[in-house]
């Protein structure tokens, strides 16, 4: 059975953590044939980012292009951006673009700020799936999210603004908040003791695709995405790749 082809848009991670690399491996754990477009090669390890050399626009939309003439897309994960001409890309090819799920990477689950709000601008008024962490959900509504409360009422202003839906996720909680078809819900969940969740909204968003391509419905594939994750870090929970946060077990199925 051929199975379901899945596009990720976004940076490389050398560690093979996060990134293109964990959206490949996750792509592949849950049956899908991962396809790419790289808009950033970083340097970067369990210890941090030392380097990001951005591709150029025109190289971006020629990767994009030339996945567009020959596969038939079953859904989109958009990653790392960086730059607000390669959102507007996407926003220009979007209506080819089936499933569009955005992890809006601003900034990491450590703090460590990774871009501007300008880089995404273009797609967060789009009808996509949009997964900030508190953090992102913070940076794009401007005010602190740090409460359940506050996850909420971030939700659904995002949700204002034209997203399809909205899950800010809170993995520190152990809780997600999910806003669709005008109404929220808290998605509690396990609470995984572990330093390895290098990657784990990468993963996340990347399953939430997967799910929604086999034909999932949004809410259905918010909560298989959040189950994945959750049997991902308990996987590999007990790994030492590295000194600082490692990786998930992406094929712990």
């Amino acid at each position: 059975m051929t199975p379901p082809v899945v596009l990720t848009i976004a940076g490389s991670d050398s560690g093979g953590g996060a990134g293109i690399q964990a959206d490949l491996k996750t792509f592949a754990a849950l049956g899908a044939f991962g396809v790419s477009v790289i808009t950033a090669v970083t340097a970067q390890n369990t210890l941090g980012v030392t380097a990001i050399h951005p591709i150029p626009i025109d190289i971006v939309a020629a990767q994009l292009d030339a996945v567009l003439d020959d596969f038939p897309l079953a859904a989109v994960k958009v990653g790392m951006i960086g730059d607000p001409a390669v959102a507007e890309l996407i926003a220009a090819r979007a209506d080819r673009l089936p499933h569009l799920v955005v992890d809006p990477v601003l900034v990491a689950t450590s703090g460590a700020r990774l871009a501007e709000t300008a880089s995404v601008a273009p797609l967060v008024s789009y009808p996509c799936v949009l997964t900030p962490n508190r953090q992102e959900a913070a940076a794009l509504v401007g005010r602190p999210v740090e409460t359940a409360e506050q996850m909420a009422v971030a939700a659904e202003q995002l949700a204002d603004r034209g997203a399809r839906a909205v899950v800010v996720t809170g993995s520190e909680l152990a809780l997600d908040v999910l806003r669709f078809d005008g109404t929220t819900e808290l998605l509690r969940g396990e609470t995984v003791r572990t330093a390895n969740n290098h990657g784990s909204g990468c993963t996340f968003s990347s399953a939430i695709a997967v799910r929604l391509a086999c034909g999932d419905s949004l809410p259905i594939a918010v909560r298989n995405a959040k189950k994945y994750v959750t049997a991902a870090l308990l996987g590999g929970r007990a790994w030492r790749l590295g000194a600082g946060p490692g990786p998930l077990d992406h094929f712990v199925f």
